[in-house]
């Protein structure tokens, strides 16, 4: 696991949108993996500022949300496929049909998940995957206890994180859905790079836990210090409580700008 403490979150952004921009250039086909809320914002404005100065093309990629509330009419404006639509997809030049997400109306919802595995699958899996944490230290919504070996499935998402998400819904927590769709641990692990971007103090209990506690199922998101190329964007309120975060500024100073993240 790569640890890259920022200057704020448009130094992530722009970290995290080179990323994005190399893998299209070397391979235009690649497949995203789309995160939404609000730590994303950045990175997805970066890149949409690329694509209208002619610098990255979407025309050829594919792409695939992490999850999906359950329940929500289909014009919801929370609902993740109209939010990614509104924040980067409509924005840039991917296909009508280019970027899935799980379906959160399906009346099947265990077969609807299963046929997001394979849908995934089919399109050769996820080659660059983005990722927020959520205070608890879950990513997409696996929620603390979930099997670290989890697949796409209808998760009950957690008290702490309908709390956070209420500033989404006017502050009521009573409107956020109690069921969502996730992708499962196991799922996001098999994409073949993770850029996780955390940023405020909210997040540095669960940042310390995922970049130096133990893998457990009590912080999801640890997981990832088993994965082969895994970056973390960090900016310096989400580093705070970092015990070795001198050693990740100097290790990312010496590292040979060929490498990229």
């Amino acid at each position: 696991m790569e640890v890259v403490i920022t200057s704020g979150a448009q130094e992530s952004a722009r970290l995290a949108a080179d990323a994005v921009e190399q893998l299209l250039a070397r391979k235009p086909d690649a497949v995203l993996g789309l995160a939404t809320g609000s730590t994303p914002l950045p990175t997805y404005d970066e890149l949409v500022r690329r694509h209208e100065a002619g610098q990255v093309s979407f025309a050829r990629a594919r792409g695939f949300t992490l999850d999906e509330y359950i329940g929500l009419p289909a014009d919801h404006p929370q609902r993740y496929r109209n939010v990614i639509d509104r924040e980067l997809v409509g924005r840039v030049d991917f296909a009508s049909d280019a970027v899935t997400g799980p379906d959160g109306l399906a009346e099947d919802l265990q077969a609807a998940a299963e046929a997001y595995e394979r849908a995934i699958a089919a399109a050769g899996g996820v080659d660059l995957q983005i990722l927020g944490i959520g205070t608890n230290g879950h990513i997409a919504f696996n929620e603390p206890g979930s099997s670290l070996a989890s697949r796409t499935r209808v998760q009950p998402l957690a008290p702490q994180t309908r709390t956070d998400n209420a500033r989404f819904f006017e502050d009521d927590v009573e409107a956020v859905p109690r069921l969502c769709f996730t992708q499962g641990l196991g799922t996001i692990m098999e994409a073949r790079h993770l850029v996780l971007i955390a940023t405020g103090e909210g997040k540095a209990a669960a940042v310390q836990q995922l970049v130096e506690g133990p893998v457990s199922a009590r912080w999801p998101a640890t997981v990832m210090q088993h994965h082969p190329h895994a970056t973390v964007l960090l900016d310096e309120a989400a580093a705070s409580r970092l015990e070795l975060a001198d050693y990740y500024r100097e290790a990312y100073a010496a590292k040979p700008e060929w490498q990229g993240i």
